[in-house]
């Protein structure tokens, strides 16, 4: 008898973390939509990912004992509906909440319906249908700085650790920390409608939205942490929120060119680890393994946007740019036929539209490839001291490659070295390692 419970206790164990490792990937996957949910309901950003966090929290509790169920993600929002449902019917917001429902049902009844486009009257008519995207328009209120914009609708919606959004925007955890808080608090102190904004306000809102998409999709094609590579979820996710984005609005050239631009990099998907799930750098893929059909649809998108943004008279905007460059790539039968000129100096015309030091970091490459390994590191050797870059483990790796064609092995093992100690993602630091262990100097 004495040993049957040191015997289960493993079993145990393991079944309990077994039932983390699924509520963790079930939050994951449904914490936006449940949010989204929440806060149409409670019509407060804050008080619905509270709620949403003490469904997580029951889960927890319940999960482990009573196994997990049938549907993981409709017993989260079944459990956050419910809590929601006791606010609104013991809390004080109730005579609020009804007040407030009144005024915007007669707003309704006065107001003209704006004039935008067709896709838009019919989203005004049922608000675009999906919770999530009415989330990221909500978190993207002027209200709230840009960084804190960011910094909300990456951890609502795409449910990331503070942590991960502190890795992504290259800036401390505590900043990222502060911004949501100060953003959650600002939103319900401004009782700021959940819903979709007017048409008048739909273009301000429109870059946030759009530079959040992107965010998103670069966590989900590089994640900056964890055991995976790439995560899925989440580049699926920001595909089809752009293009929900696309079919809201048609005529913005900058809309079509983000969705050309995550096309035509989630084409490589399937080329970009190894059967054992290490990276595969762009140079080394196998590009017959990339989808034709998805880079078929990416050019179709950066025409589109190209010829609306001639129409329209205005200039290339950052992700249409970024897409042209992805469709180098693209076009290119192999590493060897890319175009590399027209890629360094579409880089040259991103920096002026969106200067940035990882958009000279890019460039660099590309000269380095047009032009060869000591005009790169020349560029290279400029961003050093840039304070932004310190902890980004892409400047010592790309100037350890740049040594590296230069014979420099031993300065490259060093910089390879540096890289992988910044590397957040385990496969990513593998891959530097590597790198590093092969250099012989």
């Amino acid at each position: 008898m004495s040993g049957s419970p040191d015997g289960h206790a493993p079993q145990a164990s393991a079944a309990r973390e077994a039932v983390r490792r699924a509520v963790a990937t079930v939050w994951r996957e449904e914490s936006a939509r449940i949010v989204g949910a929440l806060a149409r309901l409670v019509r407060d950003l804050g008080l619905a990912e509270e709620l949403a966090q003490d469904a997580l929290v029951a889960a927890l509790e319940h999960w482990p004992a009573d196994g997990l169920p049938d549907n993981p993600g409709a017993w989260l929002m079944a459990a956050a509906r419910h809590r929601a449902l006791d606010q609104l019917r013991h809390g004080k917001m109730r005579a609020a909440r009804l007040e407030q429902l009144g005024q915007e049902l007669e707003a309704q009844q006065a107001a003209i319906v704006p004039d935008f486009v067709d896709a838009l009257d019919a989203a005004r008519a049922d608000p675009i249908g999906d919770d999530v995207l009415r989330l990221i328009f909500t978190a993207c209120h002027p209200l709230l700085p840009a960084a804190s914009r960011v910094a909300l609708t990456l951890k609502v919606v795409a449910g990331l650790s503070t942590a991960e959004i502190a890795r992504a925007g290259l800036v401390p955890e505590a900043t990222v920390a502060q911004r949501i808080v100060r953003a959650k608090r600002t939103l319900s102190e401004a009782r700021v409608p959940f819903a979709l904004p007017p048409a008048a306000a739909l273009g301000e809102r429109l870059a946030s939205v759009l530079e959040v998409i992107y965010l998103i999709y670069n966590e989900g094609y590089t994640a900056t942490a964890g055991s995976h590579w790439m995560r899925p979820d989440l580049t699926a996710e920001a595909l089809r929120l752009g293009h929900m984005l696309a079919a809201l609005a048609p005529q913005r050239a900058e809309v079509h060119g983000l969705l050309a631009l995550m096309e035509l990099q989630a084409s490589r998907a399937a080329a970009r680890t190894d059967d054992a799930g290490r990276p595969v750098l762009l140079a080394e893929q196998d590009r017959a393994r990339w989808d034709r059909v998805q880079i078929q649809r990416g050019l179709a998108a950066l025409a589109h946007a190209e010829a609306l943004a001639a129409a329209q008279e205005d200039g290339p905007g950052r992700y249409q740019l970024q897409a042209a460059i992805a469709a180098c790539h693209a076009r290119a039968a192999s590493a060897a036929q890319t175009d590399w000129a027209r890629i360094a100096a579409l880089y040259g015309l991103l920096g002026r539209v969106a200067p940035s030091p990882v958009v000279e970091l890019n460039r660099a490459v590309a000269v380095g490839m047009a032009e060869g390994p000591q005009a790169a590191l020349e560029i290279v050797d400029t961003l050093c001291g840039d304070k932004s870059l310190q902890a980004y483990q892409w400047l010592p790796s790309v100037r350890g490659d740049l040594l590296a064609k230069l014979g420099r092995e031993a300065e490259a093992r060093a910089e390879f070295e540096r890289a992988a100690a910044l590397a957040g993602n385990a496969r990513e630091r593998e891959l530097l390692l590597a790198r590093a262990a092969a250099m012989r100097g």
